[in-house]
């Protein structure tokens, strides 16, 4: 695989058309990497605000994400420093339980040709299910058990969390661990690649 410039990928991945006839909303691929960043979110896809902004992570799950990284927007949305590459570009549609799971194209195309152009990266928080099936080399069963053994994913680069959407208020509730354990081990970690 000849090796081309960031810059050139991205432009081809935002043009990326592979799935467009399943895109309610049509493709609009949304995310954000710079051969310098050294800290990668991968969540799910982006949802209709994302879609209409083009903004990652612009929604309220966005705003508890960076309350549990402890980072303001514009730390955030600093690409020199923060890459955002979802498992899905594109808005997937709405399914009976929220948005559906985002499309396995984008993964599979795009994501090894994307790192392998990002050789600064030093954590990737993988924010939900599909990331950590994807990414992490064992499975705990649950997102739950993924969450609660964060610490056997570190020396692999990786910090599993659940999504922040406002639809996980009761898992969040239902396990105060999180917040009381994992939350401030995050922001250790984040807080030492980004200084």
């Amino acid at each position: 695989m000849s090796r081309i410039p960031l810059q050139d990928l991205l432009r081809e991945v935002r043009s990326c058309r592979l799935c467009e006839e399943y895109l309610p909303l049509g493709p609009n691929p949304v995310l954000r990497a710079t051969d310098t960043a050294r800290l990668l979110i991968i969540g799910q896809a982006p949802g209709t605000r994302v879609h209409a902004t083009g903004i990652p992570w612009n929604d309220p799950s966005g705003n508890r994400l960076r309350d549990w990284m402890a980072v303001d927007r514009e730390t955030f949305y600093d690409e020199s420093r923060i890459a955002i590459i979802p498992m899905g570009f594109c808005y997937p549609g709405r399914g009976k339980g929220g948005d559906l799971p985002p499309r396995p194209e984008c993964a599979a195309t795009w994501h090894a040709r994307l790192l392998e152009l990002m050789p600064d990266l030093r954590l990737t928080l993988l924010v939900g299910q599909y990331a950590q099936r994807y990414y992490l080399p064992h499975w705990y069963g649950s997102i739950t058990e993924n969450v609660r053994h964060f610490g056997d994913a570190l020396p692999q680069g990786y910090f599993p969390l659940p999504h922040p959407s406002p639809r996980n208020t009761l898992w969040l509730r239902k396990r105060p661990w999180f917040e009381a354990e994992v939350v401030p081990q995050l922001q250790l970690q984040v807080r030492k690649i980004l200084l």
